[in-house]
């Protein structure tokens, strides 16, 4: 039987840690369960829907459990946590002075300022 899930030693890491983290917050144990699934199941998110999503949530990071996609335009500056960008994503975020956060960085922020994109 061929093998499912992550096979890159630091996503495998990334999910420990989650799931060690997700003992006392839930949001971590969820991302990681999102992690741990084979990389064609996973979130692929355009930057034109976070900005929209951003609108309801104003001043979160958003945590997106999976890759980042570069399509659209940002008008304003958003924060992203995720597990994977495209160059263009990280392109238009820095250009609007946002920030790029990697999900072991995450872990170190409030999760009353985070926000899961599913």
């Amino acid at each position: 039987m061929k093998r499912t899930g992550p096979t890159k030693e630091k996503t495998k890491k990334l999910i420990s840690l989650l799931k060690k983290e997700g003992k006392n917050k839930k949001m971590w144990k969820e991302i990681a369960k999102a992690i741990a699934t084979p990389r064609r199941n996973r979130v692929s998110i355009n930057l034109w829907k976070l900005e929209k999503i951003s609108e309801k949530f104003q001043n979160k990071t958003l945590v997106v459990a999976g890759k980042v996609l570069g399509k659209g335009e940002l008008t304003k500056t958003l924060n992203i946590a995720a597990l994977e960008f495209s160059e263009k994503a990280k392109e238009k975020v820095s250009e609007k002075k946002g920030k790029i956060i990697e999900l072991e960085e995450a872990l170190k922020i409030n999760t009353k300022d985070l926000m899961i994109v599913k």
